[in-house]
């Protein structure tokens, strides 16, 4: 068998059967992004995305071993790869340049039921201040923050007036919507403000792209819970890097 360049979004979502973790890191070919196929695995690289050089892994071991080595010497040991715990931890093993370097989850969601969120609405860029001042008291280790690359635009709930609770559209693939920089003020917490939010910016995401997902903290246990409450999926998945 042989490697094979994917040439557009189409091919990426044929070759891994439309599973969003590789065709969200494909990020439609754009922006430099790449992505190979080899037998029954799939690679793709996003440059920059969600604040690293990512390399989403799907598919057989054996083949996605070729792919990673052959990705990496193509792209350089900026690149990360990650994909679900089992199929990386193989990965790793065969490698000798790649180390185990984190897990988190990736979560899915094809389809929204429910109430939209009442109060919700895409804030104007002149609220990007107060989602500033908000993350950094509530979420100083997001990854999306206001004026990044890649983060279009933030959800946001006011109550009293008081910016409470944002989630961002962040790095999303045109098939793949990203949710990102969720926060709630942190005297407004249990009020299931992040609830109402996710679940709009969620049903926003899916409108333009068919489908939505997030990474979480595993040890974020009450992110995690609102996630699965609007009917996200969850699959616990493991990145790594290159040594040294």
């Amino acid at each position: 068998m042989t490697i094979r360049e994917l040439r557009d979004d189409a091919e990426v979502r044929a070759a891994c059967g439309d599973d969003d973790l590789p065709v969200w890191a494909a990020q439609g070919l754009r922006g430099g992004a790449r992505a190979w196929a080899l037998g029954g695995a799939v690679v793709a690289a996003g440059p920059g995305v969600s604040r690293r050089d990512r390399l989403g892994v799907w598919g057989e071991p054996a083949d996605a071993v070729e792919l990673v080595r052959y990705a990496l010497a193509e792209l350089g040991p900026s690149y990360r790869p990650f994909g679900e715990r089992e199929l990386m931890r193989q990965v790793t093993a065969k490698l000798e340049v790649l180390r185990e370097s984190g897990t988190f989850s990736w979560m899915s969601l094809p389809v929204l039921d429910g109430p939209a969120g009442d109060g919700v609405g895409w804030l104007a860029p002149e609220a990007e201040s107060e989602v500033a001042a908000l993350l950094a008291v509530a979420a100083p280790d997001s990854y999306a923050v206001p004026g990044l690359a890649g983060v279009r635009r933030w959800a946001g709930l006011r109550v009293g007036g008081e910016l409470a609770a944002v989630a961002a559209d962040a790095w999303s693939a045109p098939s793949v919507g990203l949710l990102a920089g969720v926060a709630t003020r942190a005297a407004l917490r249990g009020r299931g403000l992040a609830d109402r939010v996710c679940r709009w910016a969620s049903r926003e995401l899916l409108a333009g792209h068919g489908r939505a997902a997030l990474m979480v903290d595993d040890a974020n246990v009450a992110a995690v819970t609102v996630y699965e409450r609007i009917g996200y999926r969850r699959r616990r998945v493991l990145a790594a890097r290159v040594a040294g």
